[in-house]
């Protein structure tokens, strides 16, 4: 997006005034209503800064967001700008049917229009929940107007007979243990009221994690604000910074576009596959790029994995916590480990560079979360890309929390249709599944769902998940939790709503999984996939009326983020990374 250094430019309230014919008569009007409010002259002169309110009663992630608040208008008003509270969509993962995705594009509308109606003169984005971050970068990405991240934080810890649990990792595997019969419905229940021991973001590193870190590292939010949890007087100190910061911004023009670069991005692709990330965070970094004219090589990507290890022992591809990561200096400690992979010249929303930031950030110090380059806890970045006759546009496989085993199979595919399809017959005992086959589920991308769910963490049938199965290959065109863990393939492009190779897979069909050769393959001839498809064309599907009329009518696929085809600049995007 443009920015102007136009020292004429309107600021404050004279800023993007209603139109009535009349500047004078709008700007008289504005600041007599805004009075009313007991507004004087001397604070309407200052700088204004607009603060996101994502606080709402069905989302416990941003169950901090009045304190939050506070600290960021008192970091404000310091710093000599006046902050205007407004609210916007607020979206929190279990609470949004039929998925948070569905909605997150609505959020950034939201979002972006809010800031292009209201006079401001810099934004402050409050949001934590899988997809408010994304939907909040994305729609100021667009709106152009200086703009900080922060991020709630994550939850603190419980425990639950003598173990240490947290949201939501934990949950899965005790779900999958009760599932297989291992622990009886009294203990779910207990550990259900362990799991979530406060108000914030899952403490593992699950998709709101990792947007946390994404955010740090694309230099849009204050350095060290990744990491601290919720509660804690950190987070509060991270948001009076904010809002002192958002000042300067909006007084130096600094709008996300001079910040949200090419090289901010390549950092953050560093980043992500670095902490194990999310598979979600390469589908949101995706959507942010495109408003900004950039679209993700994933073939480079892949190759950024090869030569990126994952350093941070984190859960579901490690051991601990949000919380440690912090206490072990969080991103500060990890950007100086991956110093030689990133782009340090990279501007930073403090005026700074990256490499400034990281070396003002201090020495490091002893602490076991975050490994060394030479003794990471894999050797390879946490995503791969895959690509055959499956997957001819590509699919994503989060190898740091699969099962080594099952990195190179093949087996007998045992297909589900939709996720209806799935829920009825999963734990069926008359399925005809075993521990070798593959677990196939179309029909949950973009458009098939719609809203891509996390349906694509499928649970393991109920007779082998009694008998101690623990893992298989499963694949589909959807999403699973950043939380989740598994040889889970998922993201297949195109998806099976449009046409894609997914479409025609039949139970009993063999399919080849190689990660090592980033294979997917489905071992039918081309002559019989071409015979289904005539058999059975592909209804895209479509709605009358509303926001899934817009929705069906205008989302991309998985690699252009999931956007709507009209909120992307036209013209062919810039690759990113782009060529050192």
């Amino acid at each position: 997006m443009a920015h102007s250094d136009d020292p004429s430019e309107p600021i404050g309230f004279h800023r993007g005034l209603t139109s009535y014919g009349d500047a004078g008569f709008s700007l008289f009007l504005r600041k007599a209503f805004i009075k009313g409010a007991g507004y004087s002259d001397a604070a309407l002169d200052r700088p204004v800064v607009g603060i996101a309110d994502t606080g709402s009663a069905y989302n416990p992630c941003h169950g901090n967001a009045p304190a939050l608040i506070e600290a960021v208008r008192r970091g404000v008003l310091m710093a000599g700008g006046l902050p205007m509270t407004f609210p916007t969509v607020s979206l929190h993962e279990s609470f949004a049917q039929p998925t948070s995705m569905f909605l997150r594009n609505l959020m950034a509308i939201d979002t972006e229009e809010m800031i292009r109606a209201q006079p401001m003169d810099a934004v402050v984005l409050i949001g934590g929940c899988d997809k408010t971050v994304p939907a909040q970068l994305m729609g100021a990405a667009s709106a152009g107007v200086p703009a900080i991240q922060l991020v709630t934080g994550s939850m603190l810890t419980g425990g639950h007979r003598g173990e240490r649990v947290g949201a939501c990792t934990d949950c899965r595997r005790y779900w999958a243990r009760f599932r297989a019969e291992e622990i009886d419905g009294a203990e779910i229940a207990a550990v259900n009221d362990q799991l979530v021991a406060s108000v914030g973001t899952c403490s593992v590193m699950g998709t709101a994690s990792t947007m946390a870190c994404l955010a740090e590292a694309l230099g849009i939010s204050v350095p060290g604000s990744a990491s601290p949890p919720a509660t804690t007087a950190d987070r509060m100190r991270v948001a009076e910074r904010t809002g002192a910061l958002a000042v300067r911004i909006a007084r130096d023009r600094l709008t996300p576009d001079r910040v949200l670069t090419a090289d901010a991005f390549e950092n953050a692709m560093r980043v992500l596959l670095a902490i194990g990330g999310s598979t979600n965070g390469i589908v949101h970094l995706a959507a942010i790029a495109g408003r900004l004219g950039f679209a993700i090589d994933f073939d480079a990507l892949d190759r950024m994995a090869r030569e990126t290890p994952v350093l941070v022992d984190l859960k579901p591809s490690g051991r601990h916590y949000m919380e440690d990561f912090h206490h072990a200096g969080g991103m500060a400690t990890l950007l100086r480990e991956l110093k030689p992979l990133l782009r340090l010249d990279a501007l930073t929303i403090t005026g700074r560079t990256l490499g400034e930031e990281v070396e003002a950030a201090g020495p490091p110090f002893a602490q076991d979360v975050v490994r060394p380059l030479d003794r990471p806890i894999h050797p390879q970045g946490g995503l791969a890309v895959l690509r055959g006759n499956l997957a001819p546009e590509g699919a994503i496989i989060k190898v740091s929390a699969a099962d080594a085993r099952l990195m190179e199979h093949e087996g007998r595919a045992v297909v589900f249709e939709n996720a209806e399809d799935l829920a009825r017959r999963i734990d069926d005992p008359a399925l005809d599944v075993t521990a070798d086959d593959i677990l196939v589920l179309k029909n949950i991308g973009p458009k098939g769902a719609p809203g891509m769910p996390e349906a694509g963490y499928l649970p393991i049938p109920a007779k082998l998940a009694r008998a101690g199965v623990k893992d298989m290959v499963r694949i589909s065109d959807g999403r699973m939790s950043g939380t989740a863990f598994g040889t889970i393939v998922l993201h297949v492009l195109p998806e099976a709503a449009i046409g894609g190779p997914l479409a025609w897979v039949q139970s009993g069909d063999r399919i080849r999984l190689s990660v090592a050769r980033r294979e997917l393959s489905l071992l039918v001839d081309d002559t019989e996939l071409e015979r289904r498809k005539a058999e059975r064309p592909v209804a895209t599907p479509g709605a009358a009326r509303g926001y899934r009329k817009l929705y069906l009518d205008s989302v991309l696929q998985a690699d252009r983020g999931a956007d709507f085809d009209f909120l992307v600049p036209p013209g062919v995007p810039a690759k990113i990374p782009t060529a050192r």
